[in-house]
């Protein structure tokens, strides 16, 4: 069997149809992902699936490269919808659909919070194929947009199952489940497996396919990983040291607090150093700002809560710092996830210090290994510490300024700092027109 799968180097010997392989080979996807070579030919059958991968290993293909090819002989609006944990996920899920599709005129809904609400409706009035959203909101839309239902659609997709299995979505989950018809493909896509993805599996697919293109919790070859145990009261020596070092890189660092993330932004911008953040708090047009910022290298230095760790791919991210270990370890995966992508190489360095140990070791225990420590004179470290606390101080009256961490979601403060961090200039629209020919 395995012999068998290293010979398919080819989607079109997965069963893909050549103005589909013309897409990806647009998209420069030369051959097959394990996932996808695994995958694809399952969900062409009609199977159910299970896909656990590594993160960055090409899951969205797997699922969207079916659809689409089921999508060009049924030619019917509502064919599928794509539930995702984030705003920005769904985002980037509905402009790899539409890339795939673009030659055949594919149209794609996205329902995500802070976006108008009228506007959403507006586009499902004209009757997408796609419905990619955020389980909140499509709920919302099924209860108050008038004429405005899933009971067509053929597919449904879970991303980031685990995630999308939380408290925080299970209410709606439930109500979603209730409003789709009970005759349907549906994929669930993660990068680790749970006990809850397990029960659902048993709830809503039927005999499905378990594909395992990874271990249950481990992470890419191509990604070197790396510890730092230092001091409480240096980290930001730390973290500036290495990012100084690092200076060519682009990079993400990781915060557990949206207030972290303001508070290092200016703090590396007293600096010198080109950081942007982003976190929840932040309003979906300055989220969405910050990230094309990022992207375009306009700032090589994204820095950023959990609500950036799942599903996002930025190509071009060469390091992943986690200023804070993450409280649970399943979120180290799918952070460090951000790097090393798709046969890339990446650096994942996690500086830790004695509030944080228990967290590393349970880190270290999920992935099955010890890490090497990053090497680094202290004494050269400390060289950057005057400079360091001036710039803290810097940003601690900065942050006094905007209102402090009490402020408002979306006060005039921030968003009046965000719009300095991402200087002026209009953002491009990411909306494509094609030819229609699917109806």
């Amino acid at each position: 069997m395995e012999e068998e799968r290293e010979e398919l180097k080819s989607f079109k010997e997965l069963g893909i149809v050549d103005e589909l392989i013309e897409a990806c080979d647009s998209l420069g996807w030369k051959n097959p992902s394990k996932i996808q070579a695994e995958a694809i030919p399952h969900a062409l059958e009609g199977k159910d699936l299970i896909g656990l991968a590594q993160t960055g290993s090409g899951k969205t293909g797997a699922f969207a490269l079916p659809i689409i090819q089921a999508l060009l002989v049924a030619k019917q609006a509502f064919f599928a919808c794509v539930l995702s944990p984030t705003r920005e996920l769904a985002i980037q899920i509905a402009e790899q659909f539409e890339a795939l599709g673009s030659s055949n005129g594919l149209r794609c809904a996205v329902l995500v919070g802070g976006v108008d609400h009228v506007q959403q409706s507006i586009t499902l009035g004209k009757r997408p194929h796609i419905v990619v959203a955020t389980p909140g909101r499509l709920v919302d839309h099924l209860s108050n947009t008038k004429g405005f239902s899933l009971r067509t659609i053929k597919y449904l997709v879970l991303d980031e199952a685990d995630r999308l299995l939380n408290e925080d979505f299970e209410k709606s989950l439930d109500e979603i489940l209730s409003a789709i018809p009970r005759e349907r493909r549906t994929y669930l896509f993660s990068a680790t497996m749970t006990k809850k993805v397990q029960k659902l599996q048993r709830a809503c697919l039927r005999n499905p396919v378990k594909i395992e293109a990874a271990s249950k919790y481990s992470t890419v070859d191509t990604l070197k990983q790396q510890y730092r145990f230092v001091p409480a009261k240096y980290k930001n020596c730390y973290l500036v040291y290495i990012l100084i070092e690092k200076s060519a890189s682009t990079s993400m660092v990781f915060t557990r607090t949206c207030e972290a993330t303001r508070h290092l932004a200016l703090m590396l911008r007293n600096l010198g150093l080109r950081a942007i953040p982003i976190s929840g708090q932040m309003t979906q047009t300055k989220r969405l700002g910050a990230l094309n910022k990022f992207k375009a290298g306009e700032c090589n230095i994204l820095i950023c809560t959990d609500v950036a760790s799942r599903g996002l791919d930025i190509p071009s991210v060469d390091m992943v710092i986690n200023y804070d270990i993450p409280t649970n370890s399943k979120d180290y995966i799918h952070r460090v996830g951000r790097t090393a992508r798709a046969g890339r190489s990446g650096v994942a360095i996690s500086l830790v210090n004695q509030y944080e140990l228990e967290w590393y070791i349970q880190i270290e225990k999920l992935i099955g290994k010890k890490l090497p420590e990053f090497s680094a004179q202290e004494e050269e470290v400390l060289l950057l510490l005057e400079r360091v606390t001036e710039a803290e101080r810097l940003s601690r009256m900065k942050m006094k300024e905007m209102g402090g961490p009490k402020r408002r979601r979306g006060g005039e403060g921030e968003e009046e700092e965000v719009e300095k961090f991402q200087g002026k200039g209009k953002k491009k629209s990411s909306n494509k027109k094609s030819k229609r020919q699917f109806v």
